[in-house]
């Protein structure tokens, strides 16, 4: 297999990008089968939570209606009378027995209204009851505040059937002295309708529960469940969703179970009576929707995948072809003798190479003579670099001599300007280095300024102001001397009065920028246009050979240009210099270096 992918190009590419491609294609398939799984569950949950909520208003409504009917009864001058009386008057009863019974018809899902006049020892009641298990709920006589029952059985004449019960005290609206009990019983069976007409849960699998606080089922379709502990179904599912004594959980959804068994559970409290509609979907309704998906996403991939492999195999042989043609010329090709042609007629990659092929062989012949010629460079560049190995130990044990016998001599001056040259040179040449730190090329300069300061005394004065936590950072060397050069000779020199040549450093933004400033006689317009034309053009030294420096260009300006032109090669063009400049007024030149140098190979500094 590897043999055979290495004999052809054409195999090679096609198999590269074929692979390059699939990966990317699976990936896309995966995050698309990924996303639309996440989609369908969440619109099932979503839709879920709708149905629950609209669940959740329809209870609300109810509760609401049913303490709202207490309340009317409860106002009624008719009932506050018979219940203040201190005998019982029949008339009053039966008008009242016809109220309650006129309100329970007009609701459908009030079962049985009921008065407790223990003044009487009777009650008023709208239905009359064989058997009642309310007792088992809760004591009337106990009641001292509104509240709700839980769900358990009365018979009347209609049979047996579930109610909730909303018991509230009847209290004299005067004086507020406890008169009796009002009840409401809800139906069950009718509001339980209230969310099973609704469009059906979960493909028909779902459930739905009223939970009260104590995780007693009230209301569900199954009617085995009404009064059953939901934990005794499902385990740990009452701490999650029912609110505890600490504060009220917030609405929402979560899973339960695990595998096969996992179901979606979604959850609304109604906090008008302190229940909780839960409703739980199972899990597997979804595997249906995410094989489809799945197999889709399969399928397009698939198919994808053989379209693509088709077309790549196709390009890549088109574009191999020129290429084994050429392949074909350049192995049977004569080094003694001119390439052959190549006749490719096209404006793309593979015709810029047909003419870039007859250009190498028309430039072979050059090639050869300047083989010969950098062969001689080379050699004299050996040469050169002997000489600089030289030259200055020599240098340097002559000034050294001349220092030492002008302060034998008593001439301090002179000691000191051949102290500051020595140092100077030392520095310049660092042994051969081009690299050095912010702090020696300032020694530099102060070397270089110890010297003209003595050549001419009271004419020029230094100025620093640097951010010495720089001087461990390294930058080219022989960057400032020319600048300062030029300061002193075109700015200061010409100035009839003394001046000061500044030196300003500092860190900006991950770069150091230097500044060297003069308060000289400054640049004149039309010459500072020149300075800043000259030091902006190009270099481009591998494509021309260069003459000698003295040679290609003339003083004027060569120090300027030449720093630009090692800014430009070794730090780029956000390194150029910069050059600011008024009549009678002074000058700025301005440059920066990175801050890091991670970047520049073969570091030097030393």
């Amino acid at each position: 297999m590897r043999r055979w992918m290495q004999s052809s190009l054409q195999r090679k590419l096609s198999v590269i990008i074929i692979l390059s491609m699939i990966v990317p294609l699976l990936l896309l398939g995966v995050f698309a089968f990924t996303i639309s799984t996440h989609i369908t569950e969440d619109k099932a949950r979503l839709s879920g939570m709708d149905t629950l909520t609209q669940m959740n208003n329809n209870l609300d409504f109810v509760i609401r209606d049913v303490e709202n009917v207490s309340m009317f009864m409860i106002s009624q001058q008719e009932i506050q009378r018979y219940m203040s009386s201190s005998r019982e008057d029949s008339i009053a009863r039966s008008e009242i027995i016809g109220l309650l019974t006129n309100l329970a018809a007009s609701k459908k899902y009030i079962a049985d209204i009921t008065i407790y006049a223990p003044r009487f020892d009777t009650s008023l009641s709208t239905s009359a009851l064989y058997h009642s298990e309310l007792s088992s709920q809760v004591e009337i006589s106990e009641v001292k505040h509104k509240q709700w029952t839980g769900v358990y059985e009365v018979e009347n004449a209609s049979g047996r059937q579930p109610v909730i019960t909303f018991i509230r005290p009847l209290r004299s609206t005067h004086d507020y002295r406890p008169l009796g009990w009002l009840s409401i019983s809800l139906n069950e069976k009718v509001l339980a309708q209230s969310w099973s007409v609704l469009p059906r849960i979960g493909d028909g699998q779902g459930q739905v529960w009223l939970i009260n606080e104590q995780g007693h089922i009230l209301s569900t379709a199954d009617k085995s469940q009404l009064a059953v502990p939901l934990e005794s179904s499902y385990p740990g599912l009452l701490a999650e969703i029912v609110p505890s004594a600490s504060g009220t959980a917030e609405d929402g959804s979560l899973s339960y179970g695990k595998g096969e068994a996992k179901q979606t559970v979604m959850y609304q409290h109604n906090r008008a009576a302190n229940w909780t509609l839960v409703m739980m979907i199972p899990s597997d309704q979804y595997t249906a929707q995410n094989r489809f998906i799945l197999q889709l996403t399969l399928i397009v991939v698939l198919l994808s995948m053989l379209v693509s492999a088709a077309l790549i195999w196709l390009v890549v042989s088109r574009v191999v072809q020129p290429l084994r043609h050429l392949t074909r010329l350049l192995y049977h090709s004569d080094p003694a003798y001119p390439l052959p042609a190549f006749a490719i007629e096209s404006h793309d990659e593979i015709g810029r190479l047909s003419r870039s092929y007859h250009r190498f062989g028309n430039h072979i012949a050059q090639l050869k003579q300047q083989l010969i010629r950098n062969e001689a460079r080379k050699k004299e560049a050996d040469l050169r670099a002997l000489e600089a190995q030289i030259h200055p130990h020599f240098m340097y044990n002559t000034l050294s001599s001349i220092h030492w016998i002008a302060l034998m001599s008593g001439e301090k001056k002179i000691g000191a300007m051949v102290q500051g040259l020595s140092d100077f040179l030392r520095l310049s040449l660092n042994q051969g280095k081009d690299y050095c730190s912010v702090e020696q090329e300032l020694n530099h300069i102060r070397n270089y300024m110890q010297v003209q300061e003595i050549r001419f005394p009271d004419k020029v004065r230094m100025s620093w102001a640097v951010d010495q936590s720089l001087y461990g950072h390294t930058m080219l060397k022989l960057l400032l001397q020319p600048l300062v050069e030029n300061a002193l000779i075109h700015g200061i020199q010409k100035k009839d009065t003394p001046g000061t040549i500044t030196i300003h450093l500092e860190q900006e933004s991950g770069w150091i920028r230097f500044m060297v400033l003069d308060d000289g006689i400054g640049i004149e317009p039309e010459r500072l246009k020149q300075l800043r034309t000259m030091i902006s053009q190009s270099i481009d030294s591998a494509a021309q050979e260069r003459q000698p420096m003295e040679h290609s260009y003339s003083d004027t300006g060569y120090g300027l240009r030449n720093v630009n032109e090692r800014l430009l090669l070794h730090y780029g063009a956000k390194s150029c210099l910069h050059i600011e400049s008024r009549p009678q007024a002074g000058t700025q030149i301005s440059f920066a270096i990175p801050l890091e140098e991670g970047y520049r190979e073969n570091l030097d500094c030393g």
